[in-house]
């Protein structure tokens, strides 16, 4: 059984438990830190959306279509629906000559209040622009461009997708054991925790882990978005505001199903981790003391003990409880 990550108490009664697996590993592969099952295949689900855009930067596409900084933060992206976000991705599809109708993520309603609060106010209904992937499907729509492919970039076959398997493959080094399709229509390669951690290890230290071409995609990648934390996710999310505090000492992004990476440049290493039970308030938990325990937050800053050591507020605002991260991470 995997240890316990992180605890709900509620007054003095242990509630409820969070189990999950945890690895942390090198450019080569080393592990650092193993807790839990960390062999078994895992889909990461949005967790690597840093190597899905890989293809994009490294094929040369990204510089071909004149991709800032912020428009690889936001394919990197799970973002909140804001209009920073889908104004982005409007513009971006209409350099293209598109619009969100050649997107296959499908209409999502936005988790950013002000773009709710519009959509009722203007008898709208929300777009694929407002799907939080619409930043990837963009960048995947741009690679497809780049290589002449065709508009169903989503199937296996395309030669977008086959890029991203082959990326997937190279940086985890290992083979994906298969993969599913994501709540945004595109596949998901399933990986260890320990390839998974090994990736993102490469793109802590890309000349280390990849070299070449690859390492220039990786490092910009990774620097756009230390650089641009609220286009990764929105106001109130915890892959916002880590980045925000880390002041460049960390990226990192939240995956469904309680999935959660970090990249430590500093440090050369990369984290994975996944919740048995896929819930975020527990990933949030582990993904913080573990920034503190390898250096790129301090313990007691803010954002660490805002979800590492969080209160449980009920609906009347009164504090009940905590919801902490266990010393098996500390």
């Amino acid at each position: 059984m995997n240890p316990v990550l992180a605890e709900v108490h509620r007054g003095p009664v242990l509630e409820c438990v969070h189990r999950g697996s945890v690895a942390v590993c090198r450019p080569d592969g080393a592990v650092v830190l193993s807790l839990g099952d960390i062999d078994t295949p895992i889909l990461p689900r949005s967790s690597c959306k840093m190597v899905q855009a890989l293809p994009l930067v490294e094929s040369g596409a990204a510089e071909a279509h004149g991709l800032s900084d912020r428009h690889l933060a936001l394919a990197c992206a799970s973002h909140n629906g804001a209009r920073v976000h889908t104004g982005l991705a409007a513009t971006w599809l209409e350099s293209l000559g598109l619009s969100d109708a050649a997107l296959r993520c499908g209409p999502q309603e936005p988790d950013d209040g002000d773009a709710r609060r519009l959509l009722v106010r203007e008898d709208l209904v929300p777009t694929q622009l407002h799907n939080n992937c619409s930043g990837k499907h963009s960048g995947m729509l741009t690679l497809s461009a780049h290589m002449k492919g065709g508009p169903e970039y989503l199937e296996t076959d395309h030669p977008v997708q086959q890029a991203i398997r082959a990326a997937t493959a190279e940086t985890a080094r290992q083979d994906p054991v298969g993969h599913a399709i994501d709540g945004c229509s595109a596949p998901n390669h399933a990986i260890s925790l320990t390839g998974l951690a090994t990736a993102m290890a490469g793109f802590a230290d890309p000349e280390a882990g990849f070299g070449g071409v690859r390492a220039q995609a990786a490092a910009r990648l990774r620097d756009a978005m230390m650089a641009h934390p609220v286009l990764v996710a929105g106001e109130g999310r915890a892959c916002t505001s880590l980045m925000r505090a880390a002041k460049g000492k960390a990226a990192v992004k939240t995956g469904a199903e309680g999935v959660f990476i970090g990249i430590l440049p500093e440090v050369g290493l990369g984290i994975a981790l996944k919740i048995d039970d896929g819930a975020t308030r527990g990933s949030n938990a582990a993904i913080a003391a573990l920034l503190a325990r390898f250096g790129a937050l301090d313990p007691n800053d803010p954002a660490v003990l805002g979800l590492a050591d969080a209160p449980v507020l009920n609906r009347r605002g009164i504090d009940c409880g905590r919801i902490r991260a266990t010393a098996v991470l500390t």
